[in-house]
């Protein structure tokens, strides 16, 4: 007979997930009050929705949506440039104050954390409840901006409970209370569950995501694989996920894709597109110590079609000048004269550690290493005077000519808005013309 997920009348583990309501659009309405109440909406340069904030959700505006389907439905819409760096910066202070209650805290995102405040009623005096709350009230009366909370037993519960009362919400789900939640929760509610699992566990049987935790552990033994045990144990109020304090410093893989309007068919202008790519996923890998020994290579069209290329690479690497090769090579073969692109991108797959990567008997050792200190140095003085400062010679025509032009090309107004003392002209990008090693 199947089980009803576990009731626990205490608390073993404390789990607050916290949540920043409509993140980007907030952030543009903290910055300038004058937008507050009205319809905001991020993404300008895309030309599609980034971030809509609830006034313009309540008036029928999702995320993706093409920029003129939106004029159509709501007129009055204040349509804005995204602002990446202010965001991060919001970013970091969301973290910031969250620290101030639990040293655990994991940066999921952008704008979601997880805390793990186990054991801190005693130092806080008061509930778990009342201090998420209080995560909560600090967040919103610092930035501007409201945040929905939850808090559970599990990061899973804690995940549901946040969405539960958005915006600006904070829900608490004890261990007594978690079937009172599950109840009529989707199965593609829970985190974790993706619309394929979610149909297949239908064909089990299984409704709800009470109908999941209520099965009982042979039945999850027998049709699931470990990934979703471990949510079916999330499920019933046993912690199985540990809140990562630790920043991600391990990839897989790491993409970089660039938009760009208008489309464009010229093929430097395309391929200069493709070059920026490359260079930004290699500043990250070599960020992390991380060599690639695949890339991948892909351009969108107008009309959103893919085409793409995987390549293995000879030696694993991080430096730009020896993906070059590659990274021509590829983009010869998916390149099509005539054809308008309005994407590149490019992945950088089959990460290792930079210390684990051997020379072969056919590497050339001087060469490398010869590259490793020209790399040292360019990411040297880009820490020193910003991202870019230096860069290759095929990525030019990115600085020559806007990444987008016309109405989507506005700054944002961050951008214009020079503080005292400021200029234009602090960061000089220099071109890294020619490397003869």
């Amino acid at each position: 007979m199947d089980n009803q997920p576990l009731t626990i009348h205490s608390w073993p583990k404390a789990i607050v997930h916290l949540d920043a309501d409509a993140f980007f659009a907030s952030c543009e309405q903290a910055i300038h009050p004058e937008l507050k109440g009205k319809p905001v909406i991020t993404g300008k340069e895309r030309g599609i929705v980034a971030a809509a904030s609830y006034e313009a959700k309540a008036r029928g505006v999702t995320r993706a949506m093409r920029l003129f389907e939106v004029r159509k439905i709501c007129p009055d819409a204040v349509i804005l440039p995204s602002d990446y760096e202010t965001y991060s910066l919001f970013s970091l202070r969301i973290f910031e104050i969250l620290r101030r209650f639990s040293p655990d805290v994991e940066e999921y995102s952008i704008d979601e954390a997880f805390v793990d405040i186990t054991g801190l009623r005693r130092s806080f005096h008061a509930s778990y409840g009342v201090i998420a709350g209080k995560m909560q009230e600090t967040v919103e009366r610092e930035l501007g901006i409201t945040v929905s909370v939850g808090v559970s037993l599990t990061k899973v519960l804690s995940k549901i409970a946040s969405k539960h009362n958005k915006p600006h919400g904070i829900t608490v789900i004890p261990g007594r209370d978690i079937h009172m939640y599950l109840r009529n929760m989707p199965l593609e509610k829970v985190w974790g569950i993706g619309p394929n699992t979610a149909e297949f566990l239908r064909k089990l049987g299984i409704a709800s995501a009470l109908d999941f935790a209520g099965k009982d552990e042979r039945f999850i033994q027998k049709h699931l694989s470990k990934p979703y045990r471990e949510i079916w144990h999330e499920l019933n109020g046993r912690s199985i996920y540990p809140v990562v304090a630790e920043s991600k410093s391990s990839y897989q893989s790491i993409s970089k894709v660039r938009t760009f309007t208008p489309p464009s068919s010229e093929e430097s202008f395309v391929f200069a597109q493709l070059s920026h790519n490359l260079e930004n996923a290699c500043i990250k890998a070599r960020r992390y110590s991380l060599s690639a020994a695949r890339l991948v290579v892909f351009l969108r069209t107008q009309d959103f079609r893919n085409t793409g290329i995987e390549m293995k690479l000879s030696r694993p690497t991080a430096y730009p000048a020896c993906l070059f090769g590659p990274l021509k090579e590829g983009f010869k073969r998916v390149y099509r004269p005539g054809v308008l692109y309005r994407q590149t991108g490019v992945v950088l797959g089959g990460l290792t550690s930079e210390e684990g990567c051997q020379y072969s008997l056919f590497d050339d050792h001087a060469r490398t290493e010869k590259m490793s200190r020209i790399y040292d140095a360019v990411d040297r003085l880009s820490e020193k005077f910003g991202k870019y400062t230096v860069h290759h010679a095929t990525s030019l025509p990115t600085k020559l000519q806007a990444r987008h032009e016309g109405e989507r090309g506005d700054s944002p107004g961050r951008l214009n808005d020079l503080f005292r003392g400021e200029n234009k002209r602090q960061r000089l990008g220099l071109p890294l013309m020619n490397i003869k090693v």
